[in-house]
This record gives C-alpha cells, sequence and structure tokens, in this order.
C-alpha cells in the first residue's frame, strides 16, 4: 500500500509540473535542452518550408526534411544549388545533399552539412504511407483555422459601411444652414456699432492728457528741491555792534 501511495503522489507531482512548464529564457539551459533532445522532438527541429506550389498543392507549409526529398539552399555561400538528400543526421542537426561536396588537402570528397532551416522543399518523398498521412492530418487541422480566421474579417469589412453613410447626411445639412445665420449677424452688428468713432476720441484725449501729468510731476519736484534747500541751508548769524557805531549814537 505504502508504495501504491508513493506511485501516486509522484504520478501526481509530475503531473502538476508538466502544467507549469514555462519556456526556458538561459541560453545554457536551451542549449542543455537541445543537445538532450529525445529522437521525436529532433525529428520535428529537422523541418523545412515547403515551395510555394507544393504548399497550394499539399495545403501544408513546413515538414520535417527526409532522405530522398529534393532541396534547394536558400541561404549562405551555396546559395541556389538544389539536388536530393542523401543522409540526415538527427544526432548533428544537418543533412547532406548528392553533389554538394568539397575537397580535402588529402584529394578526397566530402559531403558538406548544411542545416535544414537553410533549405527549401522542392518535391516530398512520399513512398512512406505514414508520411501521407501526417499530410492528410495537417490539412484537416489548417483549413479550420484558415475559415476561423476569414470570418471576422468580413464583420469588420461591414462594420465601417454604416457611419459613413451618417457622416456624409451631416456634412450635406450643414453647409446649407450656416451662411444665412453668419450674414445676419454681420448685417446687425455693423448696424449697431458706428464704424471709426471710438479710436478717434481715444486719439484726440490721449495727447491732452499728457503734458498736464507732466507739469505736475516736474511742479512737485521742484517744490520737493526748494523745501530741502531750505531746510539745508545754514542760518545767518547776527551781527556785532561796534564801538563807533555805539559812540555815535550815544
Amino acid at each position: 500500500m505504502a508504495k501504491n501511495c508513493k506511485c501516486l503522489k509522484h504520478n501526481s507531482v509530475g503531473a502538476k509540473m508538466m502544467q507549469k512548464t514555462k519556456r526556458v529564457k538561459n541560453p545554457r539551459k536551451q542549449r542543455k535542452k537541445l543537445f538532450n533532445a529525445p529522437a521525436h522532438v529532433r525529428h520535428k527541429l529537422m523541418a523545412a518550408p515547403l515551395s510555394n506550389e507544393l504548399a497550394a498543392s499539399r495545403g501544408v507549409k513546413t515538414l520535417p526534411v527526409r532522405k530522398g526529398d529534393t532541396v534547394r539552399i536558400q541561404r549562405g555561400d551555396h546559395k541556389g544549388f538544389e539536388g536530393k538528400v542523401s543522409r540526415v543526421s538527427l544526432k548533428e542537426y544537418r543533412i547532406y545533399i548528392e553533389g554538394l561536396t568539397r575537397e580535402k588537402v588529402d584529394g578526397t570528397n566530402i559531403f558538406l552539412p548544411i542545416h535544414p532551416s537553410k533549405v527549401m522543399i522542392r518535391n516530398l518523398n512520399l513512398d512512406d504511407k505514414w508520411r501521407k498521412e501526417i499530410l492528410e492530418r495537417k490539412k484537416e487541422i489548417e483549413k479550420p483555422e484558415k475559415e476561423e480566421k476569414a470570418k471576422p474579417a468580413k464583420k469588420a469589412e461591414k462594420a465601417p459601411e454604416k457611419p459613413k453613410a451618417k457622416v456624409e447626411e451631416i456634412k450635406e445639412e450643414k453647409p446649407v444652414e450656416a451662411p444665412p445665420v453668419q450674414e445676419a449677424v454681420s448685417e446687425v452688428a455693423k448696424e449697431q456699432v458706428p464704424p471709426e468713432k471710438v479710436p478717434e476720441k481715444i486719439v484726440e484725449k490721449a495727447p491732452e492728457k499728457a503734458p498736464a501729468a507732466k507739469k505736475a510731476t516736474s511742479s512737485k519736484k521742484a517744490s520737493a528741491k526748494e523745501t530741502a534747500a531750505k531746510k539745508t541751508a545754514p542760518k545767518p548769524r547776527a551781527k556785532r555792534k561796534t564801538s563807533e557805531q555805539t559812540e555815535g549814537g550815544k
């Protein structure tokens, strides 16, 4: 019983961990996952895009590369080279194409390894019945997705048609009513306000007041200076009578 309980606990913990898996962002862990991946994961990582003609006929965009597929290189030094896949290495994540070789120093020729992401599939090898079933299954998955995407697009096209009609009606009504109101307001304003009377009075009065204000300020300054001078001026001393004046006076 104890062993069964432990197994149940272990399975429940494993199920929770599977649900809570998150994307790995650490490069060290990403490389570890890549190099320790099982065979079924490695097979998916060997996928390459199909050509436009193949994708239209088969209804599939990508498939894992297999031996016997015809392939064209899209990037790199050997861009444009086309040939059959002679070998697929899941361990190295590389494919080898017939005719794509290089010569070593000792004179022997070896195949050049190429990553499947740098390649486009031009023709499929359908000798395997399981691969045909995969193609049919992928077609069924992709068709309903396209239909769902197409439906909201139609609704979005219909929605903006109604407000456009309302806007046009409003724009047509506004210019008919606007001009008579503006003309009436301008005529009333012209009748009530007499032209060129207000600015003339202001211009006449302004120069008259200015000199009076200047005279008042100048007179105040002069009086202030006089009072200051009087305060600061020294008082004259009384003269002493001389002896001659006193004798003559007697």
